[in-house]
């Protein structure tokens, strides 16, 4: 039957659990890991202690003990406690997975309402200390490594190596523009003081309550230069505790002259950020030698793309 003669959703069909799986499947468009990036976040116990807890969550497995066994969608209710075993004279690493056993293609459990639990999260021992991938193929998502010292029997968040991934991971991209309407207050000095321009306010941007970074490459064309040779850098902030990366700005000239210039930088995204809205915006500073100005006017054209992605947190 190589083809399933009633599709999912109709009345009075009889729909086999490996048609779910498809569907789930493709749904997840064949990818695998949690659903957000707190997800299923392993950590030490509240007391540390002889094992990790698991915090609450979701994911998609995908089957790996048939081509055609689809995928699963799991979830985790509330923290769940993993026991870790400890150590003898050497260190060890072990990995903890969220394990899914169907006996449709492996194993006896039983998946009757006061069977087994046909998923489960199981500690792989001994792996390599760089593993971050499932080392057997087993049907199951990693979440975390932990690297035990000897002779330890207790887990710190400082042995938990977090390998999960983001099956989906969300994006959402601004491509912003800014033309100011006159000359701004010039920038000059050497002290490396960075000032704002003033006629360009910047843009106020809405954070995503998921987002874990955020990639900007801000350009600044046709920037102003005046009075002598200008050394300095330019850079922009996004909030009031992210910074891009500055540029260095070193021209040799001495009339009004223009030049184009980016910068660019991935910042990761504080939690006091999410769900709210910061302002992004360029600054410059004259350093150490400078006798020039720099500054935007109404042949300035400013171009922001700033993109948000999700990651495991």
């Amino acid at each position: 039957m190589p083809l399933y003669q009633v599709p999912i959703m109709v009345n009075g069909g009889e729909h086999p659990a490996e048609l779910f799986r498809a569907m789930v499947q493709d749904l997840a468009r064949g990818a695998e890991g949690i659903t957000q990036g707190t997800d299923l976040k392993v950590t030490q116990l509240g007391t540390p202690g002889a094992g990790v807890q698991v915090a609450s969550g979701s994911g998609v497995v995908r089957g790996r003990a048939d081509a055609f066994q689809g995928s699963y969608s799991v979830r985790n209710q509330g923290s769940a406690t993993v026991d870790i075993a400890s150590t003898g004279g050497s260190p060890r690493s072990d990995m903890l997975i969220l394990r899914v056993e169907d006996p449709q293609y492996e194993g006896d459990l039983d998946p009757a309402p006061d069977g087994d639990d046909i998923n489960f999260f199981q500690i792989i021992s001994n792996v390599s200390s760089s593993a971050t991938t499932i080392p057997d193929g087993r049907t199951g998502i990693p979440l975390a490594r932990i690297d035990i010292p000897a002779s330890t029997a207790t887990i710190t968040n400082a042995m938990i190596v977090d390998i999960r991934k983001v099956a989906n991971p969300r994006t959402e991209r601004h491509l912003l523009t800014q033309s100011p309407t006159e000359l701004s207050t010039e920038i000059t000095g050497s002290t490396g003081t960075y000032s704002y321009f003033t006629s360009a306010a910047g843009w106020t941007i809405a954070v995503p309550t998921w987002a874990s970074t955020v990639r900007i490459v801000l350009t600044c064309s046709q920037l102003r230069y005046s009075t002598a040779a200008f050394f300095g850098r330019l850079r922009a902030t996004f909030g009031a505790s992210l910074t891009i990366q500055p540029v260095n700005l070193d021209d040799n000239q001495t009339t009004v002259r223009r030049g184009t210039v980016a910068v660019a930088d991935t910042l990761t995204i504080p939690d006091a950020y999410r769900g709210t809205s910061q302002i992004l915006r360029l600054q410059a500073a004259g350093f150490t030698g400078n006798t020039g100005k720099v500054g935007i006017d109404g042949s300035t054209s400013l171009i922001a793309d700033v993109q948000f992605s999700e990651a495991p947190r």
